[in-house]
């Protein structure tokens, strides 16, 4: 598809660039599983859009719902409120251990970090934020200071305060037992010996993932979560756990902590909770809440507590529920991770595959035994894929392969699922047969 198609003059002369190169299809409409360029062409969507239409694209249950709201109710003076807010709020508080009671009500996951972060600082009366050095929280000043995975270049300082522990990936640490296996106990006692080396006594809140996904799909290892909470709990700070990604399902449980049965004192909702539209929330405790509101929390922003997303997200819910979307994620996830370490198997340059539910990943690498990373190759096979008719996305970051991000939404079925892995193992004899 050259420039010299209208569309493209217009997008290269007119739109601001934010990010990686624009996929080089016109896409028109969307349903289901599928997105549709301009020349009719179906393209299996395994990134559920931008990591977050867990009921696929168009869900009718999801365009009735904004419909009669925007209808009759979706946009309110951000001190009022509606039913469906506190609906909401009471709905979210019945899917989560106590504590896990208030509820903000947002629009973006960068918005919703931001939140948690000046109500963690508010609270404690610290400023220190302690993140992964592979993270991504948003773009926005606070969770941009608490990002390492991407963007920190050519803006002068970020926020002070903000720290890193060692990103967890047991198919690259450094951190090893005797056999080889991951050490991450002491990789995560080193990470915190290095923070309190730091800190000035002013630690706020730990800012973490349940799984990385920008940061290359890296899985906290089992007992990791609980540990954290433990060195967290000695220094007096707060656990915010982010699930933008992982939440509503995707990982076979509703909520990614569950796994650990480890609650976060605050809990940021965002991507999923829409399901493609924007939406997203903060949880926490009473206490939190209170002693907050007692200091002034201030987060007034134009689309608070708007009856329009709180509207999506209870339909969200009602959907994920009533379809059995959670024991769906975990049946079919199961599918997924057989059929990607079918392709470990077959291919040498498939490193590891690693995630849980329908939130996976494989890297890409140029051998098994070197497990050095294999860029050109990730681009290449980006590439033959959506030629095939598949939008994967990939990672990459410095000293890491090229890790494709595979997402597809709740609702996709056994046969899309083969279907998207098919594609997959087809680009990638495809391009290694033609010397990429």
């Amino acid at each position: 598809m050259g420039t010299e198609d209208p569309f493209w003059t217009d997008a290269d002369r007119h739109l601001v660039r934010y990010g990686a190169a624009f996929t080089p299809r016109v896409i028109e409409r969307a349903g289901g599983c599928y997105v549709y360029d301009s020349e009719g062409r179906a393209i299996l969507d395994f990134t559920s859009g931008q990591m977050s239409a867990v009921l696929g694209h168009s869900h009718p249950d999801v365009v009735r719902a904004v419909s009669a709201s925007v209808a009759s109710l979706d946009h309110l003076y951000s001190g009022m409120l509606s039913r469906p807010v506190v609906d909401l709020a009471r709905r979210l508080a019945g899917t989560l251990p106590q504590p896990l009671s208030r509820t903000l009500l947002l629009t973006t996951g960068a918005e919703s970090n931001e939140a948690a972060i000046k109500m963690a600082k508010l609270y404690t009366g610290g400023y220190e934020i302690v993140s992964f050095d592979r993270s991504w929280h948003g773009m926005t000043s606070g969770a941009a200071a608490a990002t390492y995975s991407a963007g920190r270049r050519g803006y002068g300082p970020t926020v002070p305060g903000n720290l890193t522990l060692p990103t967890p990936n047991a198919y690259r640490s450094p951190f090893r037992h005797a056999d080889g296996s991951h050490d991450w106990e002491t990789e995560l006692a080193y990470g915190f010996a290095a923070v309190d080396a730091q800190s000035t006594g002013a630690l706020a809140a730990c800012l973490v993932e349940p799984i990385l996904s920008s940061g290359g799909i890296v899985e906290l290892p089992p007992g990791y979560l609980a540990r954290l909470r433990e060195l967290c709990d000695e220094r007096d700070m707060l656990l915010i756990l982010d699930e933008a990604q992982t939440g509503l399902g995707r990982t076979g449980q509703l909520y990614a902590f569950e796994r650990d049965g480890v609650a976060p004192d605050i809990l940021t909702l965002s991507k999923t909770l829409g399901a493609g539209l924007p939406v997203a929330a903060v949880v926490t405790s009473p206490a939190i809440e209170e002693v907050c509101h007692e200091r002034g929390f201030l987060f007034f922003t134009t689309h608070v507590s708007d009856p329009l997303a709180a509207t999506v997200a209870l339909t969200v819910l009602d959907v994920v529920e009533r379809d059995g979307l959670v024991e769906r994620a975990a049946r079919l996830g199961g599918l997924l991770r057989d059929r990607l370490l079918g392709l470990r198997d077959a291919f040498e340059v498939v490193g590891d595959v690693r995630g849980r539910g329908l939130l996976q990943g494989i890297e890409l690498v140029t051998d098994k035994e070197s497990r050095a990373p294999a860029d050109a190759l990730g681009q290449a096979v980006t590439a033959a894929c959506l030629e095939r008719g598949l939008h994967l996305n990939i990672v990459q970051l410095p000293g890491m392969g090229g890790i494709f991000r595979i997402a597809p939404p709740l609702t996709a079925t056994e046969a899309e699922l083969h279907t998207g892995v098919d594609i997959l193992a087809d680009a990638l004899r495809a391009t290694l047969a033609a010397g990429a």
